[in-house]
């Protein structure tokens, strides 16, 4: 479209004698176009009006009856109501009533107010841990007036852990905000409720917020800027805090984060204003909320029993249980530890192990290590695996090519496989893995039956010993030449007299 003061000037200059030509090669328009507006002598052109009007209410009605399909929409206004319109025209009054694509609203400019507001969010990042790219979960805190942030990753995040960091991050600050801006989460926001100021929060959260003197408020959907600064804060994350690091496991990684969140972010100036916020904290503590110095942190119970051996079993882990019964527990899960009770009574305590430690058995400390493992402990094959494979680079390939399948089959097979290399010497063993590869065989049955092939095609001829004649001369033979010979008289009885002595 063209401006209102673009027309009056191409509408002066005709009128001062210049050309259509000129006034278009000065004004980068078409001749055609430059001889429309002269026409219409530099006014802007009336909009077109639709010929024929609907009720927006009929249309609102019917489109909310058809649940959003405009075609059904359009067959119903001329069999029902024997109003006559275009499709395209039907859809183009859809959208610019608002009915079919919802008219955006502005956002509030919330000012803002020292211990008035707190957000939370999280993201996804791939990150290298060890070498190795893993998907963490980041979550963040962020207080609105004093931007102080607190930082903390996980693998999985979910309700427990929500709570379990707004539980450590809090009590890291000891204060709270009157309230927390979230997005339309699920963890928060009752599922199939609405959204932004109509979302009902879950009941738990309310009252686990409840606890810390704040509320949870969603805000409205499509409107992320209204918790700002914590979208800004992920952005400093992805370009300052990640960038240059390294991380040997997620504990390293958590370690750095709070780090770089709680001291070298909480000393440096932020924003035009070059606000510092462990100094606008101080100022921001006396409108916060003072929390309690030992407010209970979050906990799961989970049922479990001892197996025989007195091992409980969690989170792929076996955790020994003093005592000489086999009991029901209640394991309650913290963010760092867990605690095993029986009868209201806490029996042990043992901090939770570090990320990917798996299949691992726990005893008390300063205790004699249990005698028997855990029942349905998995037994690995790692060491098994190592030992074939450093016996010759042929078995080595011959594993690549065999340890395709997973879980049971794999480790079965490695454990009978590095069986049958003890049971014979490492020349043949590894001449019948060298055929089996051969002839793609992975079946243990037939691997041993070439290894007996084998043993009968080499030579049966016993390799020659050396023996030193001389022994007839040693002291010691000579002494046992001159014992007493033994009184086999006794194997000459028959088994009848035997039997009757």
């Amino acid at each position: 479209m063209i401006e209102a003061d673009k027309r009056k000037a191409i509408y002066q200059l005709s009128r001062e004698g210049m050309t259509a030509r000129e006034i278009s090669r000065r004004l980068g328009l078409s001749r055609n176009t430059v001889k429309t507006i002269i026409e219409q002598k530099g006014r802007m052109p009336v909009v077109r009006r639709p010929r024929q009007q609907i009720d927006e209410a009929l249309l609102k009605s019917l489109y909310e009856q058809c649940d959003g399909y405009a075609q059904r929409v359009h067959e119903k206004l001329a069999e029902e109501h024997g109003i006559t319109v275009s499709y395209p025209t039907l859809t183009r009054m859809l959208r610019t009533s608002g009915i079919s694509t919802p008219q955006k609203a502005r956002c509030d400019r919330v000012p803002d107010k020292p211990g008035e507001e707190m957000q939370h969010d999280t993201t996804v990042y791939r990150v290298m841990l060890g070498g190795k790219a893993v998907r963490v979960v980041a979550s963040m805190l962020y207080l609105r007036f004093s931007k102080r942030r607190y930082l903390k990753f996980y693998r999985v995040f979910n309700r427990f852990k929500m709570k379990c960091f707004l539980h450590e991050a809090l009590m890291f600050w000891g204060y709270a905000a009157a309230q927390t801006i979230i997005d339309n989460t699920n963890l928060a926001r009752l599922a199939g409720s609405g959204t932004g100021a109509a979302a009902v929060i879950v009941p738990e959260m309310e009252a686990f917020a409840r606890q810390y003197g704040t509320r949870f408020c969603c805000h409205a959907k499509g409107h992320a800027n209204r918790k700002a600064g914590e979208e800004r804060s992920f952005w400093t994350t992805e370009t300052n805090f990640l960038p240059g690091r390294t991380f040997q496991s997620l504990e390293d990684l958590n370690r750095q984060a709070f780090e770089w969140a709680t001291v070298r972010m909480d000393h440096r100036p932020q924003g035009k204003a070059g606000l510092i916020p462990a100094k606008a904290f101080e100022f921001e503590r006396g409108y916060l909320v003072e929390l309690p110095a030992h407010l209970p942190a979050p906990y799961r119970v989970h049922d479990r029993g001892t197996d025989q051996y007195g091992y409980v079993a969690f989170d792929g882990n076996y955790y020994w249980v003093p005592g000489t019964r086999r009991e029901q527990l209640k394991v309650l899960e913290y963010d760092r530890r867990l605690k095993l009770y029986k009868d209201r009574e806490c029996l042990i305590e043992y901090p939770l192990p570090a990320d990917g430690v798996k299949n691992a058995q726990f005893s008390p400390p300063g205790q004699p290590t249990p005698r028997h493992h855990a029942n349905n402990r998995r037994k690995p094959t790692q060491q098994e695996e190592q030992r074939l494979r450093g016996m010759s680079a042929s078995l080595s390939a011959y594993l690549d090519f065999a340890l395709k399948p997973k879980g049971i089959q794999r480790h079965g097979f490695l454990r009978k496989l590095h069986a049958l290399s003890r049971k014979v010497t490492p020349a043949l063993f590894v001449s019948s893995i060298e055929r089996a590869h051969k002839y793609r065989i992975t079946d243990i049955a037939t691997i041993e039956r070439i290894v007996a092939l084998n043993m009968t095609q080499q030579s049966s001829t016993l390799p020659f010993v050396e023996v030193d004649e001389t022994f007839r001369q040693r002291e010691a033979y000579q002494e046992g030449r001159l014992t007493d010979v033994p009184d086999l008289s006794i194997y000459d009885q028959p088994l009848t007299e035997q039997d009757d002595d």
